[in-house]
Formats: structure tokens, sequence, C-alpha cells
């Protein structure tokens, strides 16, 4: 019984996992979609290693949103980079 909780524990943490990187990716693929989309003449290029080196995922839904309001893509890079 106590091994059968066990596996049941690491299954969970997997799933948890999962469904973080899960969101992240999803994150990271809206941001960089928002980005191409107000700044269809800037190079994006470059954000997306950036955005994938970052783990914590309420920073990465904060670029999402700042990509959505910010006044140039110049602006979203600094924020980008703070």
């Amino acid at each position: 019984m106590q091994e059968s909780s066990v596996i049941q524990h690491f299954l969970q943490q997997g799933i948890e996992q999962g469904i973080e990187q899960g969101a992240r990716q999803m994150s990271i693929e809206s941001t960089l979609t928002i980005l191409a989309e107000r700044f269809p003449d800037a190079d994006i290029t470059p954000v997306k290693p950036i955005l994938e080196a970052i783990e914590d995922l309420d920073r990465l839904k904060q670029l999402n949103l700042t990509a959505s309001i910010a006044e140039s893509f110049l602006a979203f890079r600094d924020r980008l980079e703070t």
C-alpha cells in the first residue's frame, strides 16, 4: 500500500510539471504571436530564446501582457531585459 502512494505522488508531480511546462510554452508562443502581429517590421527571432530561458510562469505572463500594450518593440525589449 505504501508503494502505491509513493508512485501516485510521483505521477501527480509529473502531471503538474507537464501542465506548467505546457502553460509556459503557450505563454511564449502567445507573446511571440502578439509581437509579430503588433510589430510586423521587427525582428522578433532573438526574443524567442530569451523567453524560453525564463522559468517563472508569472514573469512570462507579465511579458505577454507587456507585449499587448507596449508602445513599440523597443519598449518591449527594454522590459524583457529588466
